[in-house]
């Protein structure tokens, strides 16, 4: 499966763990899932491939934050102390991130609100968990004082992390990049039916909507990249059941494309069979692969 995405032309995987899946009381990983954790790292980076590790979403720990922020803070610190020292002789192409979409807390600040009131402390307990991340990674043995991090952006929201508030942590070695999610427009990409908060929309590709895709991306060019900051978009993509596949094919391709041209690296997210098939090995639509392939060059 690993060296069919590979053989695709995709240049990285990222790989999401849930650690506390198998984990004591004492925020002790099992041997046996680091170990295969481990063993999903080998195979991609023997495919070739970089490899992203991360701690993804572990069943919402992550969101007592506000409320229990010293144990909170102890389960992350455990985590990360562990992985490094697993991987802490593993080359630059593996690269850690320090957490998926819940740095934010709607419990300290709701966006939807129309208010600041306790903004900053929201941003400021991501801005810390963050330099966290980095402290504990520099200070262990191997490779890990010089390797590649990823740094979780405001729910990894565009707009969010391009707010002053947020704070790239400070590293010695200045080897940091960001992390963004694009589902953007949500009616669009997340949903298949209409919602409660949203109708949802089969059609993609108007001239706003492609204007709208470039504002977005441009700030992040802005914000990052024109001051020396890598971006990675960790996710993109687009739910499918009410779409035609020609719509599917310019969302996709079009946000590969402008992402490339910005010099941003956008990373697919593909849940169970939705663009690769998992039991084949290859991914179902040639023509998408080939569009979003293009923009590379």
């Amino acid at each position: 499966m690993i060296k069919g995405y590979a053989e695709c032309g995709f240049g990285v995987l990222r790989i999401p763990v849930a650690w506390s899946n198998l984990m004591d009381e004492n925020y002790t990983i099992h041997p046996d899932y680091m170990a295969r954790v481990k063993q999903i790292t080998d195979w991609t980076l023997d495919s070739g491939m970089y490899a992203i590790v991360n701690l993804h979403y572990d069943n919402g720990w992550l969101s007592k934050f506000p409320t229990e922020k010293e144990e909170c803070m102890k389960k992350y610190t455990r985590i990360w102390e562990q992985i490094t020292e697993e991987f802490k002789d593993y080359p630059d192409t593996l690269m850690f991130e320090s957490l998926n979409e819940e740095g934010g807390w709607e419990s300290m600040w709701n966006r939807w609100s129309g208010g600041t009131e306790g903004k900053a402390d929201s941003f400021n307990l991501l801005n810390e968990i963050n330099q966290k991340f980095v402290d504990i990674v520099r200070s262990a043995g191997g490779n890990n004082p010089k390797r590649h991090l990823l740094i979780a952006g405001y729910n990894t929201d565009i707009d969010l992390t391009c707010d002053p508030l947020y704070v790239m942590p400070t590293d010695s070695e200045n080897r940091c990049a960001v992390s963004v999610h694009y589902y953007t427009p949500s009616t669009f990409c997340i949903i298949e039916e209409d919602v409660s908060w949203g109708k949802a929309q089969s059609e993609w590709g108007s001239d706003e909507d492609v204007a709208f895709l470039k504002e977005n991306l441009d700030k992040l060019k802005t914000t990052f990249i024109d001051k020396g900051v890598p971006v990675i978009i960790g996710e993109y993509g687009v739910a499918t059941g009410n779409k035609t596949p020609e719509t599917i094919r310019l969302f996709l391709s079009s946000v590969t494309k402008e992402a490339y041209d910005r010099q941003l690296c956008p990373v697919l997210w593909d849940i169970t069979d939705v663009f690769y098939d998992r039991h084949q090995c290859k991914f179902k639509d040639d023509l998408l692969l080939e569009q979003m392939m293009a923009a590379k060059s």
